[in-house]
């Protein structure tokens, strides 16, 4: 239970955050899910199409700060390296 009218504010804005940041972190796992999936089936061009929406997502999540720059950048590389060996 917050004390102060400014701790009451913080836990509002808090709670709005982590939902904010669950709700980006759950699209860049469906989109990943996706992607995998079409890498596997061997759809090539449609798998290079969703790495570019995934990419996006990526950067914005890691823009918003829902997800660390440095994260952002290695899952990107690696998703970009599976590509070129599907290749």
């Amino acid at each position: 239970m917050p004390n102060t009218k400014s701790a009451e504010r913080r836990k509002r804005n808090s709670a709005r955050k982590n939902l904010r940041n669950r709700s980006a972190k759950s699209r860049l796992h469906t989109l990943e899910r996706s992607y995998l999936e079409l890498l596997t089936a061997g759809k090539k061009d449609d798998a290079a199409k969703e790495l570019r929406t995934l990419t996006s997502a990526l950067d914005k999540a890691a823009k918003s700060g829902a997800v660390h720059r440095a994260t952002a950048n290695r899952k990107k590389s690696r998703l970009a390296l599976r590509l070129a060996k599907a290749k």
